[in-house]
């Protein structure tokens, strides 16, 4: 293993490792919509919150009116990730949860004249953090929607923004004021329920190009973002060995692989922001985050007709699959659904309950390639009512129920004899 011991170091008790996977490596999952809320897959909870007919929750919000929208996502937050939940993911041998917020939980930073979230999650939060810290698990708290939306139309930035904001100077510096005081929350010896947090990703999947926004992003955001949060931890007197691991997505891999059928080679692409090290001056504790869906890629005409589009591709290109770039990199969202033309359509993949051998065997071989990294981290936990159904190929609960899962990981596929049939 490459990692020292301190990647997954905690801020608790003046220790420098008080609390480490056995493994070495990541075994996680998101709590998808628990704090920031994506309709599309929840729309059962969407439309019993009476949020059906809106598309984020400051669409929400707006709709049902402060009081009332406050009292439904108090439910929800309540509810939607419980404690049997946790003991759950625990004897299912995961080692790791991934918590997306929004900017928005520290209310604040709202503009109430021209804003519209709902107040009172950060209790939640804590609840949360504290069942999963007393069940040993590792804790990464993840800024999901970002000041202004760091992208435009998605839900999973809290808002339908026309167009992305974020990346202006007072936009970051709300994103920043977050940032500090997240750190002051979770550095604080004296609460036993963070004890467990030991990563902030500082923005989730801003914009996939290379212009003035992402150039501002890696010169101004980053570099800042990171100094704010070690001045507050500094502040504390944290230890540097104590201090949180600071996460950024994984730069654009410029290595060509070897392809197959019509397109003979590809780029395995990662994020495609740029470098996120590239104006770093200090990256102590730096960790970077990957998001591979293979549904929404054509490395090597996986989803091209006549070359791909089959279970052997996908298995295949799982197979073959590097996900090397900045270092350390956790694999921090992936799932088990195919390309939109073929996950309920194509004999071939649907319905996914008459191909559950198969699925078993992708999802061994996905986390096989990103246990050669530094672990994953399976988008999601929960999922209801995608696409007018329940989908287990999104929410790792359900995968256990149609018993897809590999015991013990990585150990029981390696050099196992997989095959592209």
């Amino acid at each position: 293993m490459m990692w020292s011991l301190p990647l997954f170091a905690l801020a608790y008790a003046g220790t420098s490792q008080a609390w480490l996977p056995a493994s070495g490596k990541i075994r996680g999952v998101s709590l998808g919509s628990q704090f920031v809320m994506e309709h599309w897959m929840a729309n059962d909870e969407w439309n019993k919150m009476d949020c059906g007919g809106t598309e984020s929750e400051f669409d929400c919000v707006s709709k049902l009116g402060q009081a009332q929208a406050n009292q439904a996502f108090a439910t929800h937050w309540n509810t939607w990730t419980t404690k049997d939940d946790i003991a759950k993911m625990q004897s299912y041998g995961i080692n790791t949860i991934r918590i997306p917020v929004g900017y928005w939980m520290r209310e604040d930073l709202v503009f109430s004249d021209s804003e519209h979230f709902p107040q009172g999650s950060l209790k939640y939060l804590e609840q949360i953090c504290g069942w999963a810290s007393d069940a040993g698990l590792y804790i990464i708290i993840d800024l999901h929607g970002a000041p202004g939306a760091q992208i435009a139309g998605n839900s999973d930035t809290g808002q339908n923004a026309p167009s992305p904001g974020f990346y202006v100077d007072w936009q970051y510096e709300r994103a920043y004021k977050f940032l500090e005081w997240m750190t002051n929350i979770v550095q604080n010896k004296a609460n036993r329920a963070y004890r467990n947090v030991g990563m902030l990703e500082i923005v989730n999947e801003p914009l996939q190009s290379s212009n003035s926004q992402t150039d501002s992003m890696r010169k101004n955001y980053y570099p800042t973002a990171w100094k704010r949060i070690r001045a507050a931890e500094e502040a504390l007197r944290i230890d540097k060995n104590n201090r949180l691991h600071i996460q950024m997505m994984v730069k654009t891999a410029s290595t060509l692989q070897s392809g197959h059928g019509t397109n003979s080679t590809s780029q395995n692409t990662k994020w495609g922001s740029g470098d996120p090290h590239q104006y770093l001056t200090d990256d102590w504790f730096a960790a970077y985050d990957d998001h591979r869906y293979l549904k929404y890629s054509n490395d090597n005409g996986l989803n091209q007709a006549g070359s791909g589009k089959t279970p052997a591709a996908y298995l295949k290109q799982s197979c073959i699959d590097d996900r090397g770039g900045n270092w350390p990199t956790i694999v921090g969202e992936f799932s088990l659904s195919v390309a939109n033309d073929l996950e309920n359509s194509s004999p071939a993949f649907a319905p996914p309950g008459d191909h559950v051998d198969w699925y078993k065997r992708w999802f061994a071989a996905q986390i096989q390639a990103y246990e050669k990294q530094s672990g994953w981290i399976f988008w999601s936990w929960k999922a209801n009512f995608i696409g007018g159904r329940n989908d287990w190929r999104w929410s790792y609960k359900g995968m256990r129920i149609q018993r897809i899962w590999a015991v013990e990981f990585y150990d029981d596929y390696e050099d196992d004899g997989l095959t592209f049939a």
